[in-house]
């Protein structure tokens, strides 16, 4: 090979590789963030703490199951306390390419009833959580646009912005658009700011203390999440966590959340 083929060979090889590194598509950089902490069965315990405007605090325990059973990833949520919440439990049905079925069970109203599209943008349990934050989006459902790069909490960080492709997906999941940091290295991501209907900043979450699993996924033990309009803010702290759960399929029915 002469020395003019030798440096078009090493020229096509850097343009190639380039092409792999700065090519990525907002798309791509979402998926590979969902892919990083996609477990598809595990238990753990958390502590819900809801704090009003005022800082006064309300404090909640739950315990929580995933797995998925052809397809389909079922999880349920049980509240254990305190006693006025005790018994409340949350079914998730979250489907790949449809709408998730969502049901709730009041032991109030002695009555399991399943949680409309209209209601899955809304507060879980009082908190600043939604609904639709126990289950994972429909990717198909918005459109995604690289914002910039930029450091954050010392990692660098793409900001992808993500838009909810028509009103009812903005009705269903209670904002107009997101822009998340996602980090470069391990695509984690870190921070969403969440902007209401009318464009405004209305929350922001923070994501913390990743621990890396047996199965080479990630799983958050801390988020966060304010309302910049009311000055509300809730955590989520998970005490004990697993990979894996022992339980059947039957114990992810809707007839199960009174038991």
């Amino acid at each position: 090979m002469n020395n003019t083929k030798k440096w078009l060979s090493i020229i096509a090889i850097l343009l190639i590789t380039n092409v792999g590194v700065f090519s990525q598509t907002a798309l791509e950089i979402i998926g590979n963030a969902t892919a990083s902490i996609d477990i598809s069965s595990m238990e753990m315990t958390a502590t819900l703490k809801i704090y009003d405007a005022k800082g006064r605090e309300r404090v909640r325990q739950t315990v929580t199951a995933t797995k998925e059973f052809d397809g389909v990833t079922k999880t349920i949520v049980k509240f254990t306390a305190p006693a006025d919440v005790k018994g409340t439990s949350m079914l998730i049905y979250d489907y790949e390419k449809k709408d998730d079925d969502m049901w709730i069970y009041l032991p109030a109203l002695r009555k399991t009833r399943r949680i409309v599209s209209s209601e899955k943008g809304k507060n879980f349990m009082g908190s600043e959580f939604s609904n639709a934050d126990m289950s994972k989006p429909n990717i198909d459902n918005f459109s995604y646009k690289i914002l910039s790069t930029e450091i954050y909490a010392g990692k660098a960080c793409w900001k992808i912005e993500t838009t909810c492709n028509n009103e009812d997906i903005e009705d269903e999941n209670g904002y107009s658009k997101k822009i998340s940091w996602i980090e470069k290295e391990s695509f984690l991501c870190h921070k969403i700011e969440f902007y209401d209907i009318d464009g405004e900043l209305h929350k922001i979450q923070t994501i913390k203390e990743y621990r890396k699993q047996n199965s080479g996924k990630y799983f958050a033990f801390y988020m966060e999440k304010e309302n910049m309009q009311n000055g509300r803010k809730s955590l989520m702290i998970i005490n004990q966590f697993q990979e894996n759960s022992a339980l059947q399929e039957s114990a992810f029915a809707p007839t199960m959340l009174e038991k």
